[in-house]
């Protein structure tokens, strides 16, 4: 009998990602896997099937000669995971690799011990406003590891050698059976490395590594914002049995400004008035990020008024245009007044109360309302 299509056996189309072909091998595998059907021929027929499938399609240099050639380009024993009796392979096996992908565990080689990524490391960079926004290159100082000098990387002491672990057979990893589950975890005595040190280096306490501090450049990025996060790819923690290292991720906290307030790309500060010059207008400088700029106060401003400086603000790292500089104007009340100046502002007020409501529109419509309320 003709062999099926192999995609029509996952249920495929021929353009299928990777990512599909494992998903539908592992939802065939569960429901067709003989420790499940143990008395069942045809799903014992079907899950070998859809294990030739996966073995030939999840290949690329298979899969593209099949997609060329169909059946024909391919060595039909290149699927035989079992013999002519039948299932050879244990539950834990078939699903090595897909429960390898998900913990994080991997096989170098068939057999091999368990191969790990390292973690990834997080370095919390505090900076000051001026540098988040105009950017900068710095050197932060992290932990590493390098491989012992005394033992070479071995962690055995000079003139001796790891030995394989009993335990495991030099596996890194041992199988438990639950049910008709059989699931593979790391090996509890050797910790996934296969091997056991008998007589440890005494450079490194049989680890094969030493812990040292390196110097990174850093290149922070003009109008980075805080909390945001920069990549240093594999610089985090090293791999165990050769897997690659992890990454470090620089964590930006921009320091309190004595001036400034930062609301995304927009910049807020208080402006000091004097009371004079609420009450007949003027010019006042500002200070921004990169200089001095200024902005006219008019006649009779009152205080809380907020005036905007547009462009004055910091350019985001996802921003085509900087944002705007917001200066909220207070006016301060004089304190410490000689008795000239009392005797001024006596004569002040005596004339502003001569003058009537037109001098204080806003406690005139105060006074309004708090009449309104008690009638």
């Amino acid at each position: 009998m003709a062999k099926r299509d192999f995609y029509e056996t996952l249920g495929l189309a021929k353009n299928a990602s990777d990512d599909e072909i494992k998903k539908a091998y592992r939802k065939l595998a569960m429901k067709y896997h003989p420790d499940r059907n143990p008395d069942s021929k045809e799903a014992e027929e079907k899950f070998k099937e859809a294990k030739e499938a996966y073995e030939m399609l999840s290949d690329a240099e298979k899969r593209a000669a099949y997609d060329r050639f169909g059946h024909a380009g391919v060595d039909p024993s290149a699927g035989g995971g079992a013999g002519p009796g039948g299932f050879s392979g244990g539950f834990g096996e078939a699903f090595g690799d897909i429960f390898g992908d998900i913990f994080g565990g991997q096989r170098g080689q068939r057999g091999g011990p368990q191969v790990y990524r390292g973690a990834d490391l997080r370095y919390n960079l505090e900076i000051t406003l001026e540098q988040a926004a105009n950017g900068f290159e710095t050197q932060i100082r992290v932990p590493s590891w390098d491989n012992c000098e005394t033992c070479h990387g071995s962690g055995a002491k000079p003139g001796t050698k790891p030995q394989t672990c009993s335990t495991c057979g030099g596996r890194g990893a041992v199988r438990m059976q639950q049910g008709f589950f059989s699931i593979e975890q790391s090996c509890p005595r050797c910790h996934g490395s296969g091997q056991m040190i008998a007589d440890p280096c005494k450079t490194c306490d049989g680890v094969g590594r030493i812990k040292k501090t390196k110097t990174l450049e850093v290149k922070i990025p003009a109008g980075i914002d805080d909390g945001m996060r920069i990549r240093s790819g594999g610089n985090g923690e090293p791999g165990v049995n050769g897997g690659p290292s992890g990454d470090l991720y620089v964590e930006i906290h921009i320091k309190p400004h004595n001036v400034f307030e930062r609301d995304g790309d927009d910049l807020h500060c208080q402006i000091p008035i004097s009371y004079s010059t609420a009450a007949l207008g003027g010019e006042i400088d500002v200070p921004t990020l990169h200089g001095k700029a200024s902005f006219v106060v008019p006649e009779g401003t009152q205080s809380g008024k907020t005036f905007r400086l547009r462009g004055k603000g910091i350019k985001g790292v996802r921003s085509a245009y900087p944002g705007d500089l917001y200066c909220h104007v207070q006016i301060e009340t004089p304190v410490k007044l000689s008795d000239k100046q009392k005797e001024l502002l006596r004569e002040f007020d005596k004339l502003m109360k001569e003058g009537g409501d037109r001098h204080s529109p806003q406690a005139k419509g105060w006074m309004d309302k708090v009449r309104s309320f008690f009638e």
